[in-house]
């Protein structure tokens, strides 16, 4: 049994690093969708069908993260599962961000096109750096609980705390992981609408998801994050919001 519990399996393992391998495969297909895929312009006279079909598949992958950030259900799949929790959460996540960008219906037109070089450039360096924000904030967290791997290993568990990082980033704001999403959808010297469409969709949810996934946080975690709210007024702009 100790071995049982010190070390994870072999189909625990490839559960938790498969996850970790599709988290990043997902992430890596958004950006290429979205800087690429979605930055050609499309043509045609139909606005209203794509953009009802691109909410409707937003809100699949947006009820998925509704469902899984209730503690109820992570109980249940936590028990059912023990360690695999949050893998099966990184796959299900992964699976559907791949869906959402295959199937994100293109809208004809363009919401802005920068022509001023210096601008250009710019924007380029803001959806940079918001992709790297965003990429620094998970690391600063700790990747491999993030998606799923620290889990399956006991000794990594055990070294884990409830208290939350009040330093760095998350000394500035309370979510800079959002911050630098909303930087790497809106930093575009050319916004396709397909683009805008989904930019706006996307952000709309992190800012309606922000309050609920706060208030989970605080009924869960015995007063600690409070105590970081104290330290940390703004949730994603510093002075702001």
């Amino acid at each position: 049994m100790d071995d049982l519990i010190h070390a994870p399996s072999a189909t625990a393992q490839a559960c938790a690093w498969g996850g970790a391998a599709a988290f990043v495969a997902s992430l890596s297909f958004f950006l290429f969708s979205y800087d690429i895929t979605y930055g050609v312009v499309a043509t045609g006279e139909s606005y209203l069908v794509p953009i009802v079909w691109n909410l409707i598949l937003f809100s699949v992958f947006a009820l998925h993260h509704s469902l899984f950030a209730r503690s109820g259900l992570r109980d249940r799949i936590g028990h059912a599962v023990r360690s695999l929790e949050r893998s099966i959460y990184v796959w299900v996540s992964s699976v559907l961000l791949i869906l959402v960008c295959a199937w994100w219906n293109p809208i004809p037109g363009v919401m802005w096109e920068v022509s001023s070089q210096p601008a250009v450039l710019l924007l380029r360096i803001v959806h940079i750096a918001g992709i790297v924000l965003s990429i620094a904030s998970a690391a600063a967290i700790d990747i491999w609980v993030l998606s799923g791997v620290s889990q399956i290993y006991p000794a990594s568990k055990s070294a884990r705390t409830d208290g939350f990082k009040s330093t760095g980033l998350y000394g500035l704001v309370r979510h800079p992981i959002y911050t630098g999403w909303f930087l790497t959808v809106f930093a575009m010297p050319t916004m396709t609408l397909t683009q805008f469409v989904f930019a706006v969709v996307s952000s709309a949810y992190v800012l309606i998801a922000i309050p609920f996934e706060e208030r989970s946080l605080v009924a869960s975690t015995a007063g600690a994050y409070e105590r970081y709210k104290r330290k940390v007024r703004f949730r994603v702009v510093p002075g702001i919001y």
